[in-house]
């Protein structure tokens, strides 16, 4: 891919090893994508928007669901969180999403960051596209971890190859006991590859890739923040409800494309979007 198509001439491309790596396995670390500078920056501007959000609610851990167990999520911190604004449209990850995907384009689907806090259970296998009524596949999530990832405080796990079994099955992991979608046919009984991130590293995973995430058995809180993006020129698959097109009015056949779901790369330096209306 060209300079003249990056808006951030000083981004890391992605090594062609990588990629493969992305396309065999369905997710990748992609090792220094943000300097300690940025990290320093960042972390607790995403910290200060989650306690925001989160401050009314004053439950102990025992006393919230079996999903809020798993992670407090926060998301679109974009549209109120100037500072978060510029993590979730970083050229560099925009960039480099749109390289494992293979793509020219990526547009935000949206993004959400996911504290684990201290006794945090499991998060349940899943695929993240059965959530989203994005017709193609072309969607790929960025999971940044602001202290580093480790198996003691809640690190992904992946099924290698996952995205490419044809599987794509809803679980419902908000409510009640999810179905074991590790048990699936599909995987024929594939266990998941736990990866540990270091602190300014990247994990990308594709949208049909199956994973989870290791309980908090630290005393400190797992703080991730991630973006969600698609190809440029997805569309609306299904009416299922979901914020990201309803809020825009897309219908079923339409291209997604409005001011809730921008594109992130490429985009002129320094240019971010205006977030829209709440």
């Amino acid at each position: 891919m060209g300079s003249s198509a990056s808006s951030d001439t000083t981004a890391n491309v992605v090594a062609p090893e990588l990629i493969e790596q992305f396309r065999r396995d369905g997710f990748v670390v992609v090792p220094d994508l943000l300097n300690s500078e940025e990290i320093d920056r960042f972390a607790p501007l995403v910290t200060e928007a989650v306690d925001r959000r989160q401050a009314h609610d004053e439950r102990p851990l025992e006393a919230k669901s079996r999903y809020e167990q798993s992670f407090q999520q926060c998301q679109n911190l974009w549209e109120d969180s100037p500072g978060v604004l510029h993590l979730t449209f970083h050229p560099r990850l925009g960039r480099v999403a749109a390289e494992l995907l293979g793509v020219d384009a990526v547009r935000l689907w949206h993004d959400q960051a996911l504290f684990k806090e201290p006794g945090g259970r499991v998060t349940d296998p899943h695929q993240d596209q059965p959530y989203w009524p994005i017709a193609e596949t072309d969607t790929i999530t960025a999971w940044v971890p602001l202290d580093g990832s480790t198996l003691d405080n809640g690190c992904m796990g992946y099924v290698p190859g996952s995205h490419r079994v044809g599987l794509q099955k809803f679980v419902n992991i908000f409510f009640g006991e999810p179905d074991d979608l590790l048990a699936e046919p599909a995987l024929d009984g594939s266990d998941p590859e736990f990866v540990e991130v270091p602190r300014g590293s990247v994990a990308f995973h594709h949208g049909l890739t199956a994973h989870l995430a290791r309980p908090n058995r630290t005393d400190r809180v797992r703080r991730v923040h991630t973006m969600i993006y698609f190809a440029d020129g997805s569309t609306r698959g299904l009416p299922q409800p979901h914020p990201s097109v309803d809020r825009d009015g897309i219908e079923v056949g339409q291209r997604i494309d409005g001011p809730v779901t921008p594109i992130v790369w490429p985009r002129p330096a320094g240019d971010y979007p205006i977030p829209p209306p709440t």
